[in-house]
C-alpha cells in the first residue's frame, strides 16, 4: 500500500483526511486544531493508518504562508516525511474537477487525490541559520518599505512647514539634520534662535564635525528659514505631524541597522555567502539574500529547477501547429530571490564589473534582443553560476 494523509490548512486548524491507497479513502475527513494536544491526537492518527496500510503515512499539504508553521515544525520534530505543495499546483488540480465545489474537506480529499496522479519528492529540510537568513532578509524587506513609506509622509508635511530646509544639508535623514529639524521646526524657531544658537546645537547634535563646519549649517539653516514661503506656520497640527514622523524616521533607521548588523554576523558564519559574494557585483546584502531564498543548494538536483524556483524560465506556449515566437519568464517562484538577481546583473554589466557577465549581456544584445530580455538572459545564466559554484563549493573566476 501507499498511504497518504492530506491536510488542508487554514488558520489555527485544518481539515485531515487519508488515504491508504489509490481510490481507498480511509475514514472520514476531521478537523485539528494546531494545539499540543490535537497534534499529539494527530500523531496517533498516523500510527493507526501506519498499523492498517503496513507503513506510515506521508503527509501532504499547501504552503499557506505562516498557517502551516506549527504542523511542519511538529512533523519535523517527530521524524514525519511531508510534502509541502506550492498552492499553485494544488489550485490547478481543483480547476480540473467539473463540480464547483469547494470545502475544506474537498480540498483536503482533493490533496490526497493529486499525490497519486503526481510524482513529488518529500520535502528537505532547510537549516535553522539559512532559515533564520531567510526571516531576518525578509522582515528587513518589510522594514524599508515602511521606512520609505514614512519618509513619503514626512515629505509631504516638511513641504507644508519648511520646503527649504531641504537644501540645508546633503542628507536629509542624518541624525543631526533631523535633530535640528525636530528642535526648529519652522522659520519662526529657527529665526528666534539666532545663528550662535542654531551653531551650537549644530555642535551638540554632531560633535564629531568641526566647529567651522557647525556655523556653515547654522548661517545655510538661516538663509533657509529667510527664503521659506511659510514664514508663520498657521497649523500647529503640521508641526505635531513633522516631529511624529522624524520620530519614526529614527525608529525605522534603528531597526534597519540593527536587522543589517544580524544578517552580517549570521551570513558570515556561512561557506555559502563568501562564494556568492565572489562573483563581481554581489555584495553583502543581495549575497544574503539570494543564499537565503535558495537554502541549501541540494536541494535542486539540476541547475534547471533552481532557475525554475527563481522563476526566470521562459514559459512555453504551443498549439496545434502555432508556437509562439514570444515568450515571457513564468514569474513563479522566489519574486525575492528574483528581485535580487535583476540587481545583480545591473551590478555586474555597469562598468563591466563581472566582464564574463557584461561579455554574455552584449552577445545578447549583438544578435537583436531587447535590454529586457538580454537582462533576463543574463539572470538566468548568473544563477546557473551560483548553482555551479555552490554544488562546488568554489569561487567565482572573472577571466572573459
Amino acid at each position: 500500500m501507499n498511504p497518504i494523509v492530506g491536510l488542508d490548512v487554514a488558520k489555527g486548524e485544518s481539515q485531515v483526511q487519508a488515504f491508504l491507497d489509490q481510490s481507498k479513502p480511509y475514514g472520514k475527513s476531521f478537523s485539528m486544531k494546531h494545539t499540543k494536544e490535537e497534534l499529539d491526537q494527530f500523531l496517533d492518527f498516523l500510527k493507526e493508518v501506519e498499523e492498517v496500510a503496513g507503513q506510515m503515512p506521508m503527509v501532504i499539504l499547501e504552503s499557506t504562508g505562516h498557517y502551516h508553521s506549527p504542523v511542519i515544525q511538529y512533523l519535523e520534530e517527530q521524524g514525519i516525511l511531508y510534502i509541502l505543495l506550492n498552492p499553485i499546483i494544488s489550485y490547478q488540480a481543483k480547476k480540473s474537477s467539473l463540480r464547483k465545489v469547494k470545502t475544506d474537506a474537498i480540498d483536503a480529499y482533493q490533496l490526497c487525490v493529486l499525490y497519486y496522479k503526481e510524482d513529488f519528492e518529500p520535502h528537505k529540510i532547510r537549516g535553522i541559520q539559512l532559515l533564520d537568513l531567510r526571516n531576518l532578509s525578509r522582515q528587513q524587506e518589510i522594514v524599508t518599505n515602511m521606512y520609505v513609506e514614512a519618509k513619503l509622509q514626512f515629505h509631504t508635511i516638511l513641504d507644508q512647514v519648511f520646503p527649504e530646509y531641504r537644501k540645508v544639508f546633503g542628507d536629509l535623514y542624518s541624525r543631526v539634520s533631523l535633530l535640528i529639524l525636530k528642535e526648529y521646526p519652522t522659520s519662526e524657531a529657527v529665526l528666534a534662535a539666532g545663528e550662535s544658537k542654531l551653531a551650537e546645537s549644530v555642535i551638540e547634535f554632531c560633535p564629531s564635525r568641526s566647529g567651522q563646519w557647525a556655523w556653515e549649517k547654522a548661517k545655510k539653516i538661516m538663509d533657509s528659514a529667510s527664503r521659506n514661503p511659510f514664514q508663520i506656520n498657521v497649523y500647529q497640527s503640521h508641526v505635531i505631524n513633522l516631529r511624529m514622523y522624524i520620530e519614526l524616521l529614527f525608529h525605522y533607521q534603528g531597526h534597519l541597522s540593527e536587522l543589517e548588523d544580524r544578517i552580517v554576523a549570521l551570513a558570515n558564519e556561512m561557506e555559502e555567502y563568501k562564494i556568492i559574494q565572489s562573483i563581481p557585483g554581489i555584495g553583502e546584502k543581495i549575497a544574503a539574500t539570494i543564499i537565503s531564498e535558495i537554502g541549501e543548494i541540494d536541494r535542486f538536483n539540476h541547475p534547471k529547477k533552481l532557475v525554475a524556483f527563481a522563476g526566470v524560465d521562459p514559459s512555453v506556449h504551443s498549439s496545434g501547429k502555432f508556437t509562439a515566437t514570444i515568450n515571457r519568464i513564468t514569474k513563479r517562484g522566489s519574486s525575492r530571490l528574483r528581485h535580487s538577481l535583476y540587481l545583480a546583473v545591473l551590478c555586474g554589466i555597469r562598468s563591466s564589473r563581472n566582464k564574463k557577465l557584461k561579455a554574455f549581456y552584449d552577445k545578447k544584445k549583438s544578435e537583436g534582443k531587447p535590454a529586457k530580455v538580454s537582462i533576463v538572459a543574463c539572470m538566468n545564466k548568473l544563477l546557473q553560476w551560483i548553482y555551479a559554484l555552490l554544488s562546488r563549493k568554489e569561487t567565482f573566476l572573472d577571466l572573459a
